[in-house]
């Protein structure tokens, strides 16, 4: 007899009913009230129940004349909200941790990562894990383990760029280095890096504030829209071998600390403060207000004179190469002037300088004092 559905007639809405085998009449009487399709007419108890299987009866055997429930269902079929068992007993549980199975001889490991220690191969260097950066290059890296103020967390060298550093910085050094072939090293900070032998992982440092900078005896360098790291890291050279108190790069455009700005720079990053301005224009008038004399260098502009300006502190403003200076810049200086270089002339082969060459020049003539 087949379950009762909502689609037949007189059949009942719900589904069949869940109630397992081996449960027997309905509780409260054997009897159903009234007529319909799947009801024992007459009173009489049921033969079947909703499903078409017969109770079974009392002491747990079979049902008469029928399969189980469970042999009804094909292999692998499951009904929704039914809890099945396993026929066999449930695994004993010790309590002890899993063991790993031993390794078959010629069996990859898949779990492994690199190459193994024991068979002598070169330990896998990762790349600068996130926040950090390789710095490179003799001057660099000596100066950046001088600097307490450098956070270092790892220093790998050549054997013949050890005794190199060691001239520069005698040891005992900050940090114990690690011994790396040169071949290793370029797969590591990449073929352009000229690192000399010599690199170390270090966190960027914290960018200086500017008013502790203006404290600081000398010019400022005002960069408007630089961008290229290594011409940044040539003016902090440049800055550090005219007496620059700091250098004040624009924070959306200008490029975050790295390898190669270290590299240029030849140390001066460590003792030139490099601080990021969220508008430039804003910090000239800033500037103005603490004392500074705002001079723009542009080649338009009148011939640029040290001794004229030598009662005057300066804040030497250079704009991005081909374009200049922005407009609102060029409007907030005091006064814009240019280099006087008489090779360089409109047309022809050579008729500009490198920015960081132009800071140069700037620097020297306004270090003259007649």
């Amino acid at each position: 007899m087949k379950p009762p559905h909502s689609h037949r007639p007189g059949g009942s809405g719900k589904g069949p009913s869940d109630r397992g085998p081996g449960q027997g009449p309905r509780p409260g009487g054997g009897q159903r009230q009234g007529g319909g399709p799947g009801a024992s007419h007459g009173g009489g108890q049921r033969g079947q129940d909703q499903r078409g299987f017969a109770p079974r009866p009392p002491g747990g055997g079979p049902r008469p004349g029928g399969a189980s429930p469970q042999a009804a269902q094909p292999s692998g079929h499951h009904q929704p909200g039914r809890v099945y068992h396993s026929d066999g007993p449930a695994p004993e549980r010790t309590g002890k941790p899993l063991q790993a199975r031993p390794r078959q001889d010629g069996q990859q490991d898949r779990g492994f990562r690199g190459p193994r220690p024991d068979r002598g191969e070169e330990r896998q260097v990762e790349p600068n894990p996130r926040g950090t950066i390789w710095l490179y290059g003799q001057h660099a890296v000596a100066a950046a383990l001088k600097n307490p103020a450098r956070r270092l967390r790892r220093l790998i060298l050549t054997e013949e760029a050890e005794a190199s550093l060691a001239e520069k910085l005698p040891k005992p050094w900050s940090m114990v280095p690690e011994r790396m072939d040169r071949a290793a090293m370029d797969r590591l900070l990449g073929r352009d890096a000229v690192h000399q032998g010599v690199a170390l992982l270090a966190d960027p440092l914290a960018p200086p504030q500017l008013a502790t900078t203006l404290e600081r005896p000398g010019p400022i360098l005002v960069l408007d829209q630089v961008t290229d790291p290594r011409n940044i890291g040539a003016i902090l050279r440049c800055a550090a071998a005219f007496g620059v108190a700091g250098v004040i790069t624009q924070d959306r455009n200008a490029p975050e600390e790295t390898g190669g700005m270290a590299k240029a720079a030849a140390g001066a990053l460590e003792i030139i403060p490099l601080i990021r301005a969220v508008n430039i224009s804003r910090t000239l008038i800033a500037l103005k207000a603490a004392g500074f004399w705002v001079v723009g260098l542009d080649a338009s502009g009148t011939p640029l004179s040290g001794p004229a300006m030598a009662d005057r502190r300066i804040a030497l403003v250079l704009g991005a190469e081909g374009d200049g200076m922005r407009r609102l810049t060029r409007e907030t200086c005091d006064v814009v002037v240019g280099l006087t270089m008489p090779g360089l002339k409109p047309g022809a082969v050579v008729d500009s300088l490198n920015v960081a060459a132009a800071a140069a020049v700037a620097l020297y003539e306004l270090g003259r004092r007649a």
